[in-house]
């Protein structure tokens, strides 16, 4: 059986909600998003957890958040910066300030991951049970299969928009409850009528089914997809990059394309919880509201860590 090792994507700059958000308190005794997502994380059986942070944030990052989880849980720091792992012979744009994206985010873990992974934001509140539902996945997986066996949390669509502003989701197709096809929307609102989503900056509006299955990014990964991203940076390098200078290599679209080469299979596990993250400002009442919530329903204990 495998150990599966929790990735925390966590480097991300917060251009929208206007501070490092991955530090901001939403709990009654100081904790974070990321508390509660290790907390869930240990109780589903995961005993490892890597944090991808930016370099520049290490000791605020481990003052915050890694020296009150490192007691109960095995943690690990990796870096992403826009020269982290970048082949020889590319060099970074003038101008460009935003990393690499997921998939660059996923390689700059390579060293500290050797078995199953599972990925998530640092910034998004899953819900204790998707946790289950991948550390079970991620410990009975082949390593060796091929296709590629990974898998995905899916969640109901009309269970996270916000009333704040447009979000990015992945609106998935699955046929025998796998994925069959991923398409990341960068414009999604919400609007009196339900979802809607956008191509052209919100000028024009199309609807969406509430019922649409998306991808929040909580993906689950053998360390073969590390092996296809580092074949494939290279390329995204040299002609993503000619169509828009800050042009991201995404999780989503890799598994596309993955999936479109047949080359992976995706197993999506549907979670019905409400989604709750801070993509802005404006959220942070909602999400301290949910907890709290939460913790008298007995979800959770009024303070997670000793």
């Amino acid at each position: 059986m495998n150990d599966p090792t929790l990735v925390i994507l966590a480097a991300g700059l917060s251009s929208r909600y206007g501070s490092l958000k991955q530090i901001d308190p939403v709990g009654p005794c100081g904790e974070f998003i990321i508390d509660y997502s290790v907390y869930d994380a240990l109780r589903a059986g995961f005993k490892r957890v890597v944090f991808l942070i930016a370099p520049d944030m290490r000791r605020d990052f481990e003052e915050a958040i890694g020296r009150r989880v490192s007691g109960s849980v095995e943690t690990v720091y990796a870096y992403q910066s826009l020269d982290s792992r970048l082949p020889e012979g590319f060099a970074v744009p003038e101008g460009r300030v935003r990393p690499w994206g997921t998939s660059h985010a996923l390689l700059c873990c390579r060293e500290a991951l050797d078995g199953p992974f599972a990925m998530i934001n640092a910034d998004d509140f899953y819900g204790a049970g998707a946790y289950r539902l991948m550390y079970d996945f991620l410990r009975g997986v082949d390593t060796a299969a091929r296709p590629m066996r990974f898998a995905m949390v899916g969640y109901r669509l009309g269970n996270t928009v916000t009333d704040s502003g447009r979000v990015c989701r992945g609106a998935c197709r699955t046929a025998g409850g796998r994925l069959d096809y991923i398409r990341e929307l960068t414009y999604v609102v919400k609007t009196p009528s339900g979802p809607a989503y956008s191509t052209d900056g919100g000028a024009t509006l199309t609807p969406l089914d509430a019922d649409t299955t998306v991808s929040m990014n909580f993906w689950g990964f053998t360390p073969a997809l590390l092996d296809e991203i580092e074949r494939r940076f290279p390329d995204f390098l040299a002609h993503g990059l000619d169509e828009n200078p800050q042009a991201e290599m995404l999780v989503p679209n890799l598994v596309g394309r993955l999936l479109g080469e047949g080359l992976c299979t995706v197993d999506v596990m549907r979670s019905d919880d409400v989604w709750h993250g801070m993509t802005y400002r404006e959220d942070k009442p909602e999400v301290v509201a949910a907890i709290r919530a939460l913790i008298e329903a007995g979800e959770y204990p009024e303070r997670l860590w000793p």
